[in-house]
């Protein structure tokens, strides 16, 4: 059993949204991560995937993606992302999959996940109050996405160790400490993994450790469509 990562699918099964305008780093991507997933993930094992899974805009059109993920080994565990515009409540995701049997997807929302003694917590998160045009809309959706993980962080809390996944990246790249920083350094959270960067953005990324906690962009161009073990 094992524990992987990996953001960003964009799956265009159940639309026309070719991904390879966006260069050559997206020919073929849903071929190679299909490849790529059956080789490394085993049955028993967890992948969480923060954010941008289908390019679907009505829960209905995300059908062929969710088929094509529950055909994929493991279990998977999704996240919200800027673009999952067919996401809805719990209950109605959670009675979506389970009506047409995709039965290795769950979702985490406002929740908790438990891996071997880790506590799996994140929500979607935002564009960061360092960022130019960040204005009095944005502060609102910002707040609530702050409280979303502190709701998924209070009730892990019990845990001597938490693994945060955001589809926002928590900061950027200047390091600058916020409100989603200074909530994960309240709780054990020893790694964070995020995504929502591509192409000319890569450069972007925040890796490395932080006042002690190791973040890792994990979108799914930047590494290859491949899924990271983060732990055994």
């Amino acid at each position: 059993m094992a524990l992987y990562t990996i953001s960003d699918l964009h799956l265009p099964l159940g639309i026309d949204k070719p991904m390879d305008i966006f260069g050559s780093k997206w020919t073929n991507y849903v071929e190679r991560l299909g490849e790529n997933w059956q080789k490394k993930i085993g049955r028993d094992d967890v992948v969480v995937i923060p954010g941008d899974f289908s390019w679907a805009t009505y829960l209905e059109q995300s059908e062929r993606d969710f088929e094509f993920l529950n055909s994929l080994n493991g279990r998977k565990i999704l996240l919200k992302g800027n673009h999952d515009y067919w996401w809805t409540t719990l209950s109605k995701l959670r009675a979506f999959v389970s009506e047409r049997g995709f039965l290795s997807v769950d979702f985490m929302h406002n929740n908790f996940f438990e891996y071997d003694g880790v506590a799996l917590c994140g929500t979607r998160g935002w564009i960061y109050p360092a960022w130019d045009n960040f204005g009095s809309d944005d502060r609102k959706i910002y707040d609530r996405e702050v409280a979303r993980l502190e709701l998924s962080l209070r009730a892990a809390e019990k845990y001597g160790e938490i693994y945060v996944f955001t589809h926002y990246p928590p900061m950027s790249s200047a390091r600058e400490e916020n409100e989603f920083t200074d909530m994960m350094r309240k709780y054990p959270v020893t790694k964070c993994f995020y995504g929502h960067l591509h192409a000319p953005s890569h450069k972007n990324a925040v890796e490395g450790v932080l006042n002690g906690i190791e973040y890792k962009l994990v979108s799914g161009d930047y590494i290859a469509f491949d899924p990271i073990k983060i732990r055994d």
